[in-house]
């Protein structure tokens, strides 16, 4: 396999980045850039990564990134494919949030933002029924989710549902079992725990430098890097942790200002996850962006350099499989509670009906999502 430099790792990913719409759709262009033409990892450890990324929290596309950065250059190679493939989906979010706040009350302007948050609702119930077809596969599931979707309805904590669920997948689902690891996919490069270790040792720093300087970024990052560590199962998890966290708990956001939030999200490029700068941005400006963004990407990056030595023994486990069920089984859950929550936080008329019916009507027929989102916005500029 090639050593490529960090330079060449960045400048790869960053290209990456600048196009890195619908998430995990982003994968298989991954694979064909490291795999296919630049021969940086072999089939079997891009498969190797794929089976730890969906083990550990954090957002996929951008823990797959890592992944090929870890797996060509160890710890250093990792944060060059991290920052680069991150790097425009935070600068075009961080300009949006700019304008979103800069524009006033110009009228259509808040008639698009209108059909946005209508395009947003459509969005998480699309999700909701993808999520439930593909992880409901029985009573016990079901009964699960249920319990997730009605502790979040409740205002519950989502961590508390998510831990809950995962808890008792360990022993509901105790015939799941592991994922044994059939071809060798090369030696581990550089030293991954230590990296982890220095990842850790500078979050840390970051935190507490912010603990003494200014105690509202210091909440806003600690907040961020708690919403990171319990993202098992992809960045979707994000959302209602956060929902919860930043408009339920502290009120920094109304839920308007959340979904048009994440309705920006969808047309930038990077993961859901990325709704983290616009939040950051509306609590404490450019400084909160930057915070929010480092803090809720951080984590998942060392978890990930901390589980490459352990990778074959991580995927073999059950009880690892169990509990990321359970973190999708609850997913599910927490998806639907959020969709009801936005569905009645929406001044509904014909014609905002007919937006959301058509958005969502088109996202079950396979329309991509940023064309959808910028449509629901055109015509909601004109219709309402």
């Amino acid at each position: 396999m090639e050593r490529p430099s960090l330079v060449r790792i960045f400048a790869a990913f960053l290209r990456l980045g600048l196009t890195a719409f619908g998430g995990p759709a982003m994968v298989p262009y991954i694979r064909a850039m490291a795999v296919d033409r630049k021969g940086w990892l072999s089939e079997s450890a891009f498969r190797l990564g794929m089976a730890v990324c969906q083990l550990i929290p954090g957002a996929t596309a951008m823990q797959m990134a890592a992944w090929v950065g870890l797996r060509s250059r160890g710890g250093p190679g990792a944060l060059a494919a991290y920052l680069g493939f991150g790097l425009p989906a935070f600068a075009l979010m961080a300009i949006l949030s700019m304008l979103y706040f800069s524009a006033g009350d110009v009228p259509v302007l808040t008639a698009a933002f209108s059909g946005l948050q209508l395009v947003v609702v459509a969005l998480i119930l699309h999700a909701a029924v993808n999520f439930s077809r593909r992880y409901l596969d029985g009573l016990a599931a079901e009964l699960l989710a249920c319990v997730a979707g009605i502790w979040l309805g409740l205002r519950g904590n989502p961590i508390l549902a998510l831990v809950t669920v995962c808890l008792l997948s360990v022993i509901v689902f105790r015939r799941e079992h592991g994922q044994p690891v059939t071809e060798h996919a090369g030696p581990v490069v550089g030293r991954p725990l230590l990296s982890a270790f220095v990842y850790l040792a500078g979050l840390g720093a970051i935190l507490g430098a912010l603990f003494v300087a200014d105690r509202r970024l210091f909440d806003l990052g600690a907040l961020m890097v708690k919403i990171d560590c319990f993202a098992f199962g992809g960045g979707y998890v994000s959302i209602p942790l956060m929902l919860h966290e930043m408009v339920e708990v502290r009120g920094w956001l109304t839920n308007g200002q959340f979904m048009d939030g994440i309705a920006l999200g969808q047309v930038t490029p990077g993961p859901i996850v990325m709704t983290g700068t616009f939040v950051g941005y509306v609590v404490a400006g450019v400084a909160g962006a930057v915070v929010a963004t480092v803090t809720v990407f951080a984590p998942s990056l060392i978890f990930l350099c901390a589980a490459m030595p352990f990778a074959d023994r991580l995927i073999a486990s059950p009880v690892a499989r169990r509990v990321l069920r359970g973190s999708l089984i609850s997913l599910v859950g927490l998806m639907a509670a959020v969709a009801a929550r936005f569905l009645l936080a929406v001044d509904w008329n014909p014609m905002a009906a007919l937006v959301a019916g058509g958005a969502f009507l088109a996202l079950r027929l396979g329309a991509d999502i940023l064309w959808v989102v910028l449509a629901g916005a055109a015509l909601s500029a004109f219709l309402l």
